[in-house]
């Protein structure tokens, strides 16, 4: 009730006022109404994506089993190693032999870069302890404290580093996830790796109850579940850098083609190693002769001798192109090599011990020539070499500057005229009046006197190749035994000596003593599984010093794998090669490599038949212009 005078106080709505809260339960409704279709939208958003396969899903392994110690993913176990501290000092490639261990794993390198100014002023607080420690022990009379004093001058010296810009400071993490296909295989792998950092001072330890977070630390998704970090400033970790090139360059030596890695050179003298042999192992078509006869070409340059076994012919142009001697070897060649031919003396030999070996190395041959001969045979035929070769005056107290080594005809009417010998003489008469009288029944008339000398041996029938190669093997060996000389020996095609227990036997004396008489022996072989499964083959590979592993088939990887111990990495790279494209080894290092060569040197050394006709095309040609 109102007085009068009494001023009304109640407030008036406005029209507006009213109209307010219906326009916010408007808003309010619509914005629901929004809401309410996007959730639909984002429902129907992750049907339609439950229905699309991703990456992930295809990656993704069939099982996931998270253990205290490690994962199993799949069919693999899986563990994480961390580095927890470092040595004062660590060489640059530390981490190559983790990265070329032969086991499956991987490396994550996390770095957390921290401003210089907060490491600068905690390093001046170290170094004012440091000091202080080091002249109260001066005061005391203490002696010097040799840790403290190199910490102080590390410390030091980092100050200045940082302050000058040469040196940044991180926070560093390295992991490394360990794959095997059982517990008890990954333990062993583990303390292998574990051993290999040991070796530099350098600790690490496994994950425990974060084995889930250290896989994940080291699959390719950049996160570090881990953060378990150290310390570093930049020259230590670009130490740690994983991707080291092999670098097989040095000062001297002949090009033998472009690091793969990244595409440096790769020069060396195989004369520089423990030893100076080689061997070459690739498939037919490979490029192995053609690697070979460039090495031949830039050998040559340097001065070096060079003398070559060829079973195909394939070295005649190279031959004829730098002047070389050639020499076929066949039964009706004029070019014959007297397997009774003395060793030329070397050093203080006397007659004595030049015939025994000669002796010895007869028998080998005769093996091949005749086959396996019993207790008695063998007896009866070193007793018939003695009396071959006095018919010729040949006695080990008579001057062998003087004398006329026999032939086998001699040997022949030996064994002939003693009793019980008619039967080897038999064995041996295809030799001197049968189908192959004409190969090694006659006096030696091969000149070697040049840089070049090739002795072909495709004329020769199958089973003749084994016996002339070895006979000349040993003739080369008595010449490279008399005089001390830079030289190559090549065997082309060595396997055909593998066959034949005698004749590897001496492939393998000759590969361990040519290293005195500066001789290199290069093997070359496209037959793997006969010559690595040899015991002698095995043996010459360990005394080559120098290896080339071109393309390689299905059938011999395995074995080739087994052998030069390469990663499942090297193996397929073998396996997928272009040609002129494989593996070089040079003493305890190796590089992915491609043989390359200039226009002139491709004319002078292709074997591809397309080019050969090419050229012989080209030549014709040329003549008929001339015409």
């Amino acid at each position: 009730m109102f007085k009068p005078g009494d001023v009304d106080k109640t407030p008036v709505t406005s029209e507006k006022q009213k109209e307010k809260p219906i326009v916010e339960a408007q808003k309010i409704k619509k914005i629901k109404k929004t809401s309410a279709k996007q959730r639909e939208i984002l429902e129907q958003e992750k049907v339609y994506r439950r229905g699309i396969t991703s990456v992930l899903d295809v990656i993704a392994p069939e099982a996931f089993e998270v253990k205290p110690d490690c994962v199993r993913v799949g069919p693999l176990y899986a563990r994480t190693l961390f580095v927890m501290t470092y040595p004062r000092y660590i060489s640059v490639g530390w981490f190559s032999p983790i990265l070329n261990f032969n086991a499956t794993l991987d490396v994550s390198m996390f770095f957390y870069p921290m401003e210089s100014p907060v490491i600068l002023k905690q390093l001046k607080n170290k170094v004012g302890v440091l000091q202080a420690q080091l002249n109260t022990d001066v005061e005391k009379g203490a002696p010097r404290d040799p840790l403290r004093e190199t910490a102080l001058r590390d410390i030091e010296k980092l100050r200045d580093d940082l302050t000058q810009g040469v040196e940044k400071f991180f926070q560093y993490g390295l992991y490394l996830t360990l794959y095997e296909k059982t517990h008890k295989a990954l333990d062993i792998l583990t303390e292998d790796i574990e051993a290999v950092l040991g070796t530099r001072s350098i600790m690490s330890k496994r994950v425990f109850y974060q084995a889930e977070q250290g896989f994940s630390s080291t699959v390719p998704l950049c996160n570090d579940e881990l953060m378990i970090t150290t310390n570093l400033n930049s020259s230590p970790i670009a130490a740690s850098f994983p991707f080291i090139s092999s670098e097989l360059t040095t000062d001297e030596g002949i090009l033998f083609g472009i690091n793969r890695h990244n595409n440096s050179l790769v020069l060396f003298d195989r004369f520089s190693l423990q030893n100076a042999n080689s061997c070459v192992f690739a498939t037919s078509g490979a490029g192995k002769s053609f690697a070979i006869k460039l090495e031949v070409l830039r050998s040559m340059m340097l001065g070096t001798d060079v003398i070559i076994i060829d079973p195909e012919r394939e070295y005649k142009n190279l031959c004829d192109a730098v002047g070389g001697t050639y020499v076929n070897i066949s039964l009706n060649s004029e070019s014959k090599i007297n397997p009774f031919d003395l060793p030329r003396k070397v050093g203080d030999m006397d007659a004595a011990d030049i015939l025994r070996s000669a002796i010895i190395t007869l028998k080998g041959l005769l093996k091949i020539m005749i086959g396996k001969m019993t207790f008695q045979e063998d007896s009866l035929m070193d007793q018939a070499l003695k009396e071959a070769y006095a018919k010729k005056d040949i006695t080990p107290d008579a001057d062998l500057t003087k004398v006329e080594p026999p032939i086998v005809q001699d040997l022949y009417d030996v064994l002939d005229g003693m009793e019980g010998g008619s039967d080897l003489a038999l064995r041996l008469k295809k030799f001197t009046s049968g189908t192959f009288s004409g190969l090694f029944n006659s006096p030696t008339n091969v000149d070697m006197n040049n840089q070049l000398v090739c002795f072909s041996v495709r004329d020769l029938e199958d089973e003749l190749r084994p016996m002339a190669i070895y006979n000349i093997i040993n003739y080369i060996w008595n010449v490279v035994r008399s005089e001390v000389k830079k030289r190559i020996l090549i065997i082309d095609e060595a396997w055909w000596l593998m066959q034949h227990e005698d004749s590897a036997k001496f492939i393998y004396a000759l590969v361990k003593r040519c290293r005195k008489y500066y001789l290199g022996v290069t093997t070359i072989t496209q037959d793997v599984n006969d010559f690595l499964l040899s015991q002698y083959g095995q043996s010459i590979i360990t005394n080559s010093a120098l290896k080339i592993l071109l393309k390689q088939s299905s059938a011999s990887i395995d074995l080739i794998q087994k052998t030069f111990q390469l990663t499942e990495g090297e193996k397929f790279l073998l396996l997928e090669s272009g040609i002129g494209e494989g593996i070089f080894f040079a003493g305890d290092r190796h590089a992915a490599i491609k043989i390359v060569a200039s226009g002139l040197e491709k004319e002078l050394v292709t074997t591809n038949p397309q080019e050969l006709l090419d050229q012989e095309k080209k030549r014709k040609q040329e003549e008929d212009d001339q015409a």
